[in-house]
């Protein structure tokens, strides 16, 4: 073993729980990214497993070849194929059975009357498979539909809604159909298929409420009979196939159902949560670095000593590095076990919140392990590498005098370069969000300011400490000024210290920036696009719900409170071959209840060959009043359309407008996402809501809500993501707090000897842990103001980035309450993390203080 190692060994030994700071920071650093990866390769292998043991007895699907994708779906739409192809594929040689499978959207009320799912993963519903062995779902109790208002429903659904065999309940088809549960199903072995709802209905059933036309089905299963493989099987259905429509095999339709989930859910998912250990790591390399700076720092006379000995630059140096690798080693192997625990508490946690994670044992990869504990190292080394440099740098002749306080950050060098970095970041940024709009300059600009306001640092803790310590002197006496002083001795410590509390406190106020903009940006869309006085809609987002009645608007324009009643329904067409979403509504109904803006042209007649359009999208397309368009729906169908209006705003009514008449010669499963009501003249807004309400109480029982309410409950998954947020940057908020209570103990044990003076003269126990109490306020108040600040500006960034980015106008919105209530929780943090290093400050022994060295 060398001197480097031996002299690692025994200050390790013998300095124990000066790393214990360390220690905790990287251990959670690669807890949380080690349990992300497990969780992720769990998942991933889970719904692999459950969409194989689901789809085991498909062979072969037929399908339509084309799907139209519109921007922003992953998933195209395709043309139905007919029903009784079923008939034609059984002739085939080789197949054993072939059966249709109807498939739309279907949304189940429980027990409470609200409805099931809805929120993100689909809702859906379709033709019980008779074949056991070409049904991805199994029965696992009761029996199948037989006639006509039975249905077959999963069992996690069935759960979540308190539903049980023998129960009548209602389904959104959209049009409310009452249903009688028969039998309760699983998915591969699971309740269900994450948080997607089943209800499986007879054949004649589905045909009636899920698709336009009796016929049609979505795909076509095909089971082969004995001996004939997969690929074997997909040859011979190949000649017997209608123009337009494809055979794949049943292992290749199981890896694009979970390529899809892995696609979107678990991929946006592992992201996210890898974006945040990405800040907890972060926050953890600057109290890393601030650890070994002052170890360093209180061994400058132990270090010159072994260089005055003999010992060269290379083995002081390799000293604390070796030190910074045990501990790094230590921790992150730790953590490795950390996020083991992690996953295997999530794995536990979902089921209990809802969340069916597959059963199974966790999925421990090379890479998910290998990964953290580099990430852990090199984080650890690289944050210790200065202090170690400055170690090796340290002159022999250190040793004969004492270490003088730490002012290097406020350096004149230091000044003039934070402000150069900041004016450039200005400079990037105000070019990249208004100038001349480009996400990628907004982002540089971003970083650029986050470097300017670390590098600032230490500049800037002078000035802020002696204006937020101010009070203190006059609150709190002698106490106060102390503690204020003490925070002014290192500028450098004390910006170190403060900064990893900063970046935890900026991503917390920029995403509660963002997020009170989102929702200033869809209260202002819903107040200057909704002309209406209330909104009748099904709350859901993602692929959920099943959408409104289309009947609904005609049931409530007959009541005499109201004026006129829209529906907007969505389709899908090819416009000029690129996908689109299309609002199928009542054009002239819709210029009375929403604000288009300019409108060039007229909406009163569109017809069955007339198309309105946003100016955005007519200046895109070079169309303009008169000009022709050819769409092309899933049906296989193009036809031409005459632009006959264009209009200037298209937040809630779309890009793209049609009549219903149309798109019924095209429509699939019709469903209006919104109807839109403007009460008659005279009546109240209470009066008109109750009407409308009574009527909506027969199609499905929908949200009836005043623009207000509607605006307020489209922002409601704003609300669930911040809530996400917050919890998740707790970790990174903890480990800056960790790093500040780490900063202090080390500071107390550099301190002992004036501290045993302090209570030599008089200080009292109580008056010396409010000393060191105060002390962490004000840094942690250093750090949340600086943290506030910036997350403030880089929220501004975000906001004006998408705003540049989108055809949609984003409204910037500053809340204060929200800032206050973040500024609050990171001084009081503060507070709460000098309370361990203010009680081992005041159990000190006065005479073996003033006696160390």
């Amino acid at each position: 073993m060398n001197a480097s190692v031996r002299l690692s060994a025994s200050s390790l030994r013998s300095h124990k729980r000066r790393f214990a700071g360390t220690f905790v920071a990287v251990f959670l650093g690669v807890a949380f990214l080690a349990g992300t990866l497990v969780m992720g390769d769990t998942l991933r292998a889970s719904f692999d497993t459950m969409f194989g043991n689901a789809t085991s007895g498909t062979d072969a699907v037929v399908r339509s070849a084309d799907a139209i994708t519109t921007p922003g779906e992953s998933e195209g739409v395709r043309e139905p194929v007919a029903t009784d192809l079923a008939d034609t594929l059984e002739q085939v040689p080789g197949v054993a059975a072939a059966e249709p499978d109807i498939e739309g959207a279907g949304q189940l009320i429980g027990r409470d009357g609200d409805p099931i799912g809805g929120q993100g993963p689909p809702t859906l519903a379709g033709n019980w498979i008779t074949d056991p062995k070409l049904n991805p779902y199994q029965l696992a109790e009761g029996r199948a539909p037989q006639k006509s208002g039975e249905v077959v429903v999963n069992r996690g659904t069935a759960e979540r809604g308190d539903l049980n065999i023998g129960d009548t309940t209602t389904l959104r088809t959209p049009d409310p159909v009452e249903v009688a549960i028969v039998g309760l199903a699983t998915f591969g072995g699971e309740e269900g298929m994450a948080q997607v709802t089943y209800t499986g209905m007879t054949r004649a059933d589905a045909e009636k409420y899920l698709t336009a036309r009796p016929g049609e089905a979505a795909t076509i299963l095909v089971r082969a009979g004995p001996d004939v493989s997969q690929q074997e099987l997909v040859d011979r259905l190949t000649p017997a196939l209608p123009q337009g429509v494809e055979a794949i095999t049943g292992q290749e339709s199981a890896e694009e159902n979970t390529d899809m989930i892995s696609g979107q859910f678990l991929t946006v998912f592992t992201t996210f949560l890898l974006v945040f250990s990405g800040v907890a790591l972060l926050v953890a390399t600057f109290s890393i670095h601030n650890t070994f700076a002052i170890v360093v720092a209180q061994r400058t006379r132990e270090n010159a000593l072994l260089r005055a000995l003999g010992a060269s630059r290379r083995q002081v140096t390799a000293s604390t590095l070796v030190e910074a690798t045990a501990v790094a080693v230590t921790a992150s192997l730790a953590g490795l076990a950390g996020g083991i625990g992690i996953a295997a508490g999530l794995q536990a946690l979902f089921p209990a919140i809802g969340f069916p994670f597959p059963e199974g044992d966790l999925v421990i990869s090379g890479v998910s392990m290998a990964l953290p504990l580099a990430v852990g190292v090199v984080v650890c080394l690289g944050s210790a590498l200065l202090p170690a440099v400055r170690a090796g740098r340290t002159a022999p002749l250190a040793a004969l005098r004492e270490t003088a306080v730490d002012t290097s950050g406020a350096s004149r060098v230091r000044a003039v370069t934070s402000l150069g970095l900041a004016a450039l970041a200005i400079g990037v940024t105000l070019n990249g969000v208004l100038l001349s709009p480009n996400i990628w300059l907004a982002g540089i600009g971003a970083i650029l300011a986050l470097t300017a306001f670390v590098v600032l640092g230490p500049v800037a803790s002078t000035t802020a400490i002696r204006i937020l310590g101010g009070p203190l002197g006059r609150l709190r006496g002698v106490t106060g000024g102390l503690a204020r002083r003490n925070a002014l001795r290192s500028p450098k410590r004390t910006a170190a210290t403060a900064s990893a509390l900063m970046i935890g406190v900026a991503v917390v106020s920029l995403f509660t920036v963002f997020g009170a903009s989102l929702k200033a940006t869809m209260d202002q869309t819903v107040s200057r696009s909704f002309a209406g006085d209330v909104a009748v809609s099904a709350p859901s987002f993602g692929a959920g719900g099943s959408g409104l009645s289309p009947r609904l608007a005609d049931a409530v324009q007959q009541l005499p409170e109201v004026d006129t009643a829209v529906g907007l329904g969505r389709g899908v067409a090819e416009v000029d071959g690129k996908g689109r979403a299309l609002t199928v509504t009542d054009p002239m109904a819709l210029e009375r209840t929403f604000d288009l803006g300019e409108i060039r042209g007229s909406l009163r007649d569109l017809g069955t060959d007339g198309i309105a359009i946003t100016e955005n999208e007519a200046d895109k397309q070079h169309l303009t009043t008169g000009d022709t368009t050819r769409l092309t729906f899933t049906d296989g169908r193009t036809e031409t359309f005459t632009v006959r209006a264009v209009y200037g705003q298209s937040e809630l009514a779309g890009d793209y407008v049609i009549t219903r008449a149309a798109w019924a010669p095209h429509r699939t499963q019709d469903a209006d996402t919104l109807v839109a009501v403007s009460f008659a003249d005279g009546v109240s807004k209470d009066a008109g809501k109750t009407a409308v309400e009574k009527v909506a109480a027969d199609y499905g029982n929908p949200d009836v809500q005043t623009r207000d309410e509607y605006a307020q409950s489209s922002a409601g998954a704003i609300d669930m993501m911040l809530t996400l947020v917050y919890a998740l940057l707790a970790l990174a908020v903890l480990i800056a707090l960790l790093g500040i209570a780490n900063t202090l103990t080390l500071a107390i044990h550099e301190r002992t000897r004036e501290l045993g003076l302090l209570r030599a003269v008089g200080q009292t126990r109580s008056q010396l842990r409010a000393m060191v109490r105060w002390e962490s306020v004000l840094v942690a108040a250093f750090g949340t103001t600086g943290g506030l600040a910036l997350g403030a500006f880089l929220g501004w960034v975000l906001v004006k980035a998408s705003d540049g980015a989108s055809d949609s106008a984003f409204a910037f919105a500053m809340p204060p309450l929200q800032l206050a209530i973040v500024a609050l929780v990171g001084v009081t943090a503060g507070a709460l993390a000098g309370l361990r290093p203010a009680r081992r400050a005041a159990r000190l022994d006065v005479l073996r203080a003033i006696a160390t060295e």
